[in-house]
């Protein structure tokens, strides 16, 4: 019996019936309580995780560039990934000593692994959630975050895969190629404007010329 039942029968000033109505709304409260309770705590997990990651991304990120680059987003998330590989391998060689019988941080080690696993297959797949640093604002309020968790809220955040490295890179050579051209097609047709403004500056000064040599003729 959970401690919110029997806080609530224990105000109760009469023994009440198993099957009452009384001891089931008592039950459906201490419920809902239950899951506010369970939710919350999750909740509070996430946020604790979502905050290391990004303070882990803000130690790690190259400086004075803003915002990221695909190609960045991508190494850099690849190495959170093998974040914990040197601990990894530290409870491995530590286990292959000689004389060692029982496994030392085994359940350690297997969490680790675990967690590369699911995050692997998260950037193989979906892509892993992080802040949009391919944003120039996003970029420079991660820089600027202080780890308060309070703030995440203004955060944008989006997931990012390895697919997503050449899709962005395409998405940009292209909005690249797009603007060459525009610029190109600016120059064209301001050098055509311009010929056509000295045509009509000559044929001008032709029939000037010519009213000119009517009038002497006269």
């Amino acid at each position: 019996m959970s401690s919110i039942i029997k806080r609530e029968l224990s105000k109760q000033k009469k023994m009440l019936h198993p099957n009452s109505r009384k001891v089931r709304a008592i039950a459906k409260k201490s419920t809902k309580a239950i899951a506010r309770e369970h939710t919350k705590q999750t909740g509070t997990v996430k946020q604790n995780l979502l905050r290391e990651k990004m303070l882990w991304m803000i130690d790690h990120m190259v400086p004075n560039i803003c915002p990221y680059t695909p190609q960045l987003t991508a190494e850099l998330i690849e190495r959170y990934i093998a974040r914990n590989d040197k601990e990894i391998q530290w409870i491995d060689e530590k286990n292959k000593l000689p004389g060692r019988k029982n496994q030392s941080h085994a359940s350690r080690r297997d969490i680790l692994r675990m967690n590369k696993e699911r995050e692997l297959d998260d950037y193989n797949g979906c892509g892993i959630e992080i802040p949009n640093i391919l944003n120039s604002t996003q970029c420079e309020m991660l820089r600027e975050w202080d780890g308060d968790v309070r703030w995440l809220p203004n955060f944008t955040f989006r997931r990012f895969g390895k697919r997503h490295v050449e899709e962005l890179t395409a998405q940009r050579e292209n909005t690249k190629s797009e603007e060459k051209l525009s610029k190109k097609q600016q120059v064209t047709e301001k050098s055509s404007s311009n010929e056509n403004a000295v045509e009509k500056n000559d044929d001008k000064k032709e029939e000037m010329y010519t009213q000119k040599i009517n009038m002497e003729t006269e």
